[in-house]
């Protein structure tokens, strides 16, 4: 069997595909990406036993069909630095031999059974099917995973869950100290239903999306999910629970609103805060009408740091702590040039948000205060 195809379309497959491959897999095979050319077109897949990913490459040549397997770290090696150009492969899968042919020289290797690779098939008991926007669900995957949790005790909490609603769907993670909701109002179900995706397949949609892949079509039930896009197809587990109550931790109403440039504001806390507590990271918003103070200190070591910057403060003047290595992470994943901040009293969550959501969507997080030692 012979097939060639492009080196640098090659390696990028590979190295999103290799990023699903677990240091302890349970069966030697799974340490291998499987190989299927079937009409032109090649298909490779990776998979740690719980989640599989399929990547699909368009064939410039192929004189048959066949399947194989083949260590990833070899094939890998062979490929990563190789400039872009057209390889040959030469495939004898009787002898599970394999020559691959580049403009200045060859690799000769073994290839594994693929009979011995698991085939693992989504066998739903009740469907559901969504479809989105590849470029909204990369968006709101990026903006959400910094605030899942690793946790043993709430496995629920270890992922992203996604609440369809008849209205939109929302996009949901929380560690506990803070939070992340994005509503969607193109996305949305007749029927009310929900699913946790865990972190793994999240990280691995989001470094293999883009915004051009066109739609994404998501099909679960309660135990696993496919999830289908123009450059291949994830399945995966779910994590099964009850997701709690996140609206019913979101302040409504909160009467003071502070707006303030997000970069300019993001600037300062990391300046202020290698002054702030290593174990805390306790910095200190002072904020008050056209005037918000940030500061930070460390007992243990004299050190401290203050620095002042302008805003727009409407409401009580106040001083509330928050870890500043959270609000940094919230910042980050902001995209507005200013951000409004919500806040109700020092011992009350502060809602940030966007001056300006993306169109159709609603983004919304939420920091947990830390105590003043006044």
């Amino acid at each position: 069997m012979r097939f060639s195809l492009s080196s640098s379309a090659l390696s990028t497959n590979l190295g999103n595909l290799s990023k699903v491959i677990s240091n302890k897999n349970s069966m030697p095979i799974l340490e291998c990406f499987l190989f299927e050319i079937q009409d032109g077109q090649l298909t490779i897949t990776a998979s740690d036993s719980e989640n599989v990913l399929k990547a699909i490459n368009q064939l410039d040549e192929s004189d048959g069909n066949g399947v194989f397997a083949v260590s990833s770290q070899k094939i890998l090696g062979a490929v990563r630095e190789l400039p872009e150009q057209p390889l040959t492969f030469e495939v004898d899968v009787e002898n599970n031999t394999i020559c691959v042919v580049y403009q200045n020289g060859m690799y000769n290797f073994t290839t594994q059974n693929a009979e011995e690779y698991p085939r693992i098939q989504f066998a739903p008991t009740e469907v559901t099917t969504i479809t989105m926007d590849a470029g909204v669900l990369l968006n709101n995957i990026s903006r959400t995973l910094f605030a899942t949790a690793s946790e043993e005790l709430r496995p629920v909490m270890n992922g992203i869950y996604f609440d369809i609603t008849p209205e939109f769907m929302a996009i949901v993670a929380s560690d506990g100290s803070k939070l992340v909701r994005n509503r969607n109002y193109t996305v949305k179900s007749e029927a009310p239903t929900s699913f946790i995706l865990p972190k793994k397949p999240a990280t691995l949609l989001k470094n293999i999306l883009n915004k051009e892949s066109g739609d994404v079509v998501i099909q679960f039930d309660s135990r696993s999910a496919v999830i289908s896009f123009s450059e291949g197809k994830l399945t995966c587990r779910l994590i099964e629970g009850r997701y709690p109550n996140y609206n019913s931790v979101i302040p409504q109403n909160n009467p003071n609103q502070l707006r303030v440039d997000r970069k300019m504001l993001l600037s300062a806390l990391r300046r202020v805060m290698p002054f702030a507590s290593e174990s805390s990271q306790l910095v200190r918003f002072k904020v008050e009408m056209g005037k918000l103070e940030l500061s930070s200190e460390d007992i243990d070591f004299a050190t401290s740091a203050r620095e002042s910057m302008v805003c727009e403060y409407e409401g009580v003047p106040m001083q509330i702590g928050f870890k500043g290595s959270s609000m940094t992470e919230i910042l980050n994943n902001l995209d507005s040039d200013e951000v409004c901040i919500e806040l109700a009293d020092p011992s009350r969550a502060g809602v940030v948000f966007p001056s300006q959501h993306p169109e159709n969507e609603e983004v919304l997080m939420l920091v947990m205060p830390m105590l003043l030692n006044d």
